[in-house]
């Protein structure tokens, strides 16, 4: 090999390389850079505790560090380290002279150099404890949580309060001064116990009757009396009116209005519910809330008294829904259900000061996700244990069984939407679940039960067959409010509607006995409890209308407006008194009193048979009337 042989040069090019002309190698690219660094947020916000808001900080930090180191190193051309050795030097001659002083130490002082008290264990103390490295904490709050409570305070309620408080700064001084005699060796630590024992003995025995328990139920005894006497007028109304005028007609009679319930809770809201105590026949139940979608907010409990029209005996406030219905335990007088807007069920006590319930449900234990319209207490036939029962617009019909814990949750049934052909129009396998408005038990097959829904049928049910409907009722064209049993026949029961009527049914028939127009919706219809063929409704155009089939079969023998704008949402008669509630979407409950050609059978002297027979031949009128229609 020729070692003075030309070499040749061989260029590798990638294989990604890019082609360029050389227009474009001649083409300048502009490249910008600026401060903005990718990786930080574009804007920080930060919760402001004086303002209680989120607000945007005005700077944000651009600056990123990729290196940083921190040391005492110096280059030794440098002009710091030439300044360093020079200071180094001075400092060890200063050291030299000290040591060859013959003075001694003080002479050292005073000449102003620096001596060491200890040449053979000394330490600097700045090496004695290592810098902890500079740390960055941030730190994000969330709002604290804020609640809106409404408490109704009155002025005894004020000195009641201070005087607990007295009676508990007495307590601690007490205790307090019992230590500091046992640490003193003045009080036997044996003898306390016995001390404390006669002075609850003492406390038991002299009660302070100013407020004591038995102060409490006298002035609440006294405040019954005031209020009475401040509406004599209307108790002596209550207890000995008698219209006169019912002498002079046969099928005819009024209302007289009594008291009117309100409360300043329920200002604005809609009467939802009225149920009377089963046990305390002057007590009743009023729910509050509202039937508006966009109108929703919390819901109100009251517990009024015939005693005293002009507060609630017990009031309850919820604040998450509105409540829709509600029920009284029929056995245990102190136990209330109610249904609330958002789906969910509770069960107070009255008794109970917390003003809480005592079960509630929750999204986890089966609460609805929907309205509930209506809750009834009733006996569960596998265990003989007392349960109730919701239905919602959700389209469930649930049982609700109180254990010790919590509430108990099944689904009895689901209501399946079942449309004709005609309404299907051609879509035959559209099937859904239909929303439930309503329900009712019968009195003496309580595996019977008939439920309402929003597209405007009438289902009977059965606990045993919860896959099914027994039969289908199809007479109304809108939403069914109320569907109720008749408190003396087993077979009858009534319903109401949006579309301004109330039908009377027979259970064993698909269509109506009867029908009634009523001129406006009609928002709740309730069975007299002392008559099999007396019965109420009341309407949106503020009236009420009160049937008594055994004197007219078509008109009403009372139809009165009670109220001038608002709209009447609930009646219920009471089962011991000839009154008659009604309630309205204004927060008033109206108690109207029955003229003697409303209540003629109230004494109680027809019997339940004589009841049943009233009904049976009115249902035997109608289908003969239908019979003899078909014939022709």
């Amino acid at each position: 090999m020729d070692m003075f042989a030309p070499t040749t040069e061989e260029v590798v090019k990638p294989s990604d390389q890019l082609t360029l002309s050389d227009k474009d190698m001649e083409e300048e690219i502009t490249k910008i850079l600026t401060a903005k660094n990718p990786t930080k947020p574009k804007a920080i916000y930060r919760f402001n505790l004086k303002e209680k808001v989120f607000k945007p900080e005005a700077l944000v930090d651009q600056l990123e560090v990729h290196f940083s180191q921190d040391g005492w190193l110096m280059h030794e051309t440098s002009d710091d380290a030439k300044a360093q050795i020079e200071a180094d030097k001075a400092e060890e001659e200063k050291r030299l002279e000290a040591e060859n002083m013959e003075e001694g130490t003080e002479e050292a002082e005073e000449a102003g150099l620096k001596v060491l008290r200890n040449q053979f264990n000394f330490s600097e103390r700045a090496i004695q404890t290592s810098n902890q490295p500079i740390r960055y904490h941030n730190t994000m709050t969330m709002p604290a949580e804020r609640k809106i409570l409404n408490v109704l305070l009155t002025q005894h309620e004020i000195y009641d309060a201070y005087l607990e408080n007295e009676s508990r700064k007495a307590a601690m001084e007490k205790t307090m001064a019992r230590e500091k005699a046992i640490k003193a060796g003045k009080l036997d630590p044996a003898s306390l116990t016995v001390a404390d024992a006669d002075d609850k003995a003492k406390e038991t025995k002299e009660e302070n009757p100013m407020t004591g328990s038995s102060m409490a139920h006298f002035s609440k005894v006294l405040e019954r009396m005031t209020k009475q006497n401040a509406y004599d007028e209307i108790t002596m109304d209550f207890k000995y009116w008698e219209d006169a005028s019912d002498n002079f007609r046969e099928a005819e009679g009024t209302v007289l209005p009594l008291w009117r319930f309100r409360s300043r809770l329920s200002k604005r809201k809609a009467v939802t519910g009225i149920a009377w105590n089963p046990q305390y026949t002057d007590l009743f139940a009023v729910t509050y809330g509202s039937y508006e979608f966009t109108k929703q907010g919390s819901g109100v409990i009251n517990i009024f008294s015939l005693k005293n029209p002009a507060n609630p005996e017990y009031y309850y406030v919820v604040e998450s829904s509105g409540v829709m219905c509600i029920d009284w335990h029929p056995t245990q007088s102190n136990l209330l259900c109610v249904g609330l807007y958002d789906g969910g069920v509770q069960v107070y006590d009255i008794k109970n000061r917390e003003k809480k319930p005592i079960y509630e449900s929750t999204i986890k234990v089966g609460k609805h996700s929907e309205p509930v319209w209506q809750v009834k207490w009733q006996e569960d036939e596998s265990s003989k244990t007392l349960c109730f029962y919701s239905i919602s617009s959700d389209g469930r019909v649930t049982t609700w069984v109180l254990t010790k814990n919590e509430l108990q949750w099944e689904d009895l049934m689901e209501l399946k939407l079942e449309n004709s052909v005609e309404e299907l129009d051609g879509d035959d396998g559209i099937t859904g679940l239909a929303g439930g408005c309503s329900m009712g038990f019968n009195r003496v097959a309580e595996h019977l039960f008939v439920v309402g829904t929003e597209e405007g049928k009438v289902h009977k049910c059965s606990k045993a067959y919860a896959s099914q409907y027994l039969q289908t009722y199809s007479g109304h064209q809108m939403a069914v409010y109320t569907v109720t049993w008749n408190n003396k026949h087993p077979d009858a029961f009534l319903s109401c509607s949006a579309d301004w009527t109330v039908k009377l049914w027979e259970h064993t028939r698909a269509n109506p006995i009867s029908t009634f127009d009523l001129n406006s919706a009609v928002g709740d219809v309730a069975w007299a409890p002392f008559s099999s063929t007396v019965f109420a409704a009341c309407t949106q155009d503020g009236k009420v209308h009160i049937f008594d089939l055994h004197q007219r079969k078509i008109e009403p023998v009372c139809e009165q407006k009670i109220v001038k704008k608002a709209k009447l949402t609930k009646v219920a008669f009471s089962p011991t008194h000839p009154i008659l509630l009604v309630g309205d979407d204004d927060g008033g409950v109206s108690s109207l009193k029955l003229s003697p050609n409303l209540r003629k059978d109230y004494n109680g002297s027809t019997t339940d048979e004589v009841h049943k027979e009233r009904l049976d031949h009115l249902i035997s009128l109608a289908l003969k009337g239908e019979s003899t229609v078909a014939g022709h």
